[in-house]
């Protein structure tokens, strides 16, 4: 056990390297517990929070965010470690028609003369996706211009009323976005990459497949930042290399898919 941290009740002892499949069954309360900034740091987990700058949620998680930060702390993710769905390597499906704020609908055809695609579940109304907004704006800038090998995209699939259409238009103008900025009613582009949250960034090859998924970067004040991972990945399929971190856990405000009545 590290030390600093408290002893886990014994059903709870799971953030030994002994007991990591208990860890993996807990994959989404990690990633719902585990924030940037936005919280009071456990004493629990204080020294393993403090080693990914990373703050968590006490509320009856502790073993489970132990267990995620020790973690990211100490090894690199692997493929489908924090995707519920995909896996690294895996194609993803073609969107068509999505309305953007600039009045036209868009389609993955439309982006068939780009080597690399970088998609960014995103929203108006989440404040984490509002940190990242000018990040975006400025990937989109160095590395998605007309005669670029690469293109920028963001998907909004929320349904709220600060997330509609006319609101996205606004933030669009508002922000100087450089970039096709989508809305998906029908909530069924996010699913098919398994996303959960926004801001929740893919890159993919011409094939649709996945090179990279997860957080932009290692902080949601851009004035801490040490680790782009989104950058990282494209100057390395850039530069015809193979992606050295492939998947982070994407740090966010959940997706508000609609509930279904089972």
């Amino acid at each position: 056990m590290l030390s600093g941290s408290k002893a886990l009740p014994a059903g709870e002892r799971a953030c030994s390297w002994g007991a990591r499949t208990w860890c993996q069954t807990q994959k989404e309360n990690i990633v719902n517990a585990v924030t940037w900034g936005r919280r009071t740091e456990c004493e629990d987990v204080g020294p393993l929070a403090a080693m990914w700058r990373g703050v968590c949620d006490c509320s009856g998680l502790r073993a489970a965010v132990a267990c995620g930060l020790l973690a990211l702390s100490v090894s690199s993710a692997t493929a489908g470690a924090y995707n519920p769905d995909r896996s690294i390597g895996d194609v993803v499906p073609a969107w068509q028609g999505l309305p953007g704020t600039d009045g036209k609908e868009h389609g993955w055809d439309e982006l068939a003369d780009r080597d690399f695609v970088v998609v960014v579940f995103t929203c108006n109304s989440c404040p984490y996706a509002v940190d990242y907004e000018a990040r975006v704006n400025s990937l989109a800038k160095k590395y998605a211009g007309a005669e670029s090998r690469v293109a920028v995209v963001a998907i909004n699939a929320n349904l709220i009323a600060e997330d509609a259409p006319a609101a996205m238009e606004k933030r669009a103008a508002d922000r100087g976005f450089v970039f096709p900025y989508l809305f998906d009613e029908s909530q069924e582009v996010p699913k098919s990459f398994g996303a959960l949250r926004t801001p929740e960034a893919y890159l993919l090859n011409r094939k649709r497949e996945i090179l990279y998924m997860g957080a932009i970067d290692d902080n949601t004040d851009a004035s801490k930042v040490e680790k782009t991972y989104l950058e990282d990945a494209i100057t390395a399929s850039l530069a015809g290399k193979p992606v050295a971190e492939a998947e982070t856990p994407p740090v966010g405000c959940l997706i508000r898919f609609k509930r279904r009545r089972r």
